[in-house]
């Protein structure tokens, strides 16, 4: 079953990446959510509805928390549902950077099982199922094999309520920086979380997330064989306000620098 739902994924994927690839660049209605530069766009709710109907489509009554329209569908707890971003990275969007994702993730039992992200400015799917690998446009994927945080390509981001520095996250990123280590901030943590799945980044960590932020890149990460945890390196689930995922390796390090 589980490569079913990660066909509907990929599929749900695609179509909604279409939309956001067709809207980029043009001119468009946005709107700021609560906290600031927390935007989103016609294409965010175009997106997202075009991954539910998808979806919907297939399973009828299976159970949906996404980031504009919160949680809909089935009120049966037994129901798979999905965590779905139509639009990570909307930001990026809003001002015509390139760096942007689709992020649709199926659960089950409280277990994410199945997950793709979708970079549709690169033609980029990432994509894993539970105990089957993790894929890039049908290529198996696996984590970096760098051993030392000093030489690694880091990569982080900020929440929109940075000005309160939750969980010290200024004052981290400035003692990672000042060892001399280089990260990446991209404005998607999806993407961040694809591409350390696929050895470009060795390692990620931000702080209050929200499911649908995380839950498709979980799984891909944990499938390329790279380890997901909380900041304590407790158990990830999708309502952690930490997270931290690297290739496994450097994993102890990382929690190190971070707490």
């Amino acid at each position: 079953m589980y490569k079913e739902l990660l066909e509907t994924a990929k599929e749900s994927a695609l179509q909604a990446g279409k939309i956001l690839k067709k809207g980029y660049g043009t001119t468009f209605k946005i709107d700021n959510k609560v906290g600031r530069n927390n935007l989103v766009t016609e294409f965010d709710l175009l997106s997202e509805k075009t991954i539910i109907k998808n979806i919907k489509s297939r399973y009828p009554t299976h159970r949906f928390l996404a980031e504009e329209s919160g949680h809909s569908g089935s009120e049966d707890k037994n129901e798979i549902i999905w965590v779905i971003d139509p639009l990570d990275g909307t930001v990026n969007f809003a001002h015509s950077i390139p760096i942007f994702s689709v992020s649709i993730a199926a659960m089950m039992n409280n277990e994410i099982v199945a997950g793709a992200i979708y970079n549709p400015m690169l033609d980029e799917l990432f994509y894993a199922s539970r105990g089957e690998g993790a894929f890039l446009n049908d290529k198996q994927i696996v984590v970096s094999d760098s051993d030392d945080i000093h030489t690694s390509l880091l990569v982080t981001g900020f929440p929109y309520n940075v000005d309160k520095n939750p969980y010290d996250c200024v004052g981290t990123f400035v003692k990672i920086v000042l060892k001399g280590i280089p990260i990446r901030r991209l404005g998607s943590a999806a993407l961040d979380l694809a591409y350390v799945a696929c050895g470009r980044f060795d390692g990620f960590w931000e702080a209050e997330l929200h499911p649908w932020d995380m839950a498709a890149g979980a799984i891909i990460v944990e499938e390329a064989g790279g380890k997901v945890s909380k900041f304590d390196g407790s158990k990830f689930d999708i309502n952690s306000n930490t997270i931290a995922a690297t290739n496994g390796i450097i994993h102890k390090q990382i929690l190190e620098a971070v707490n």
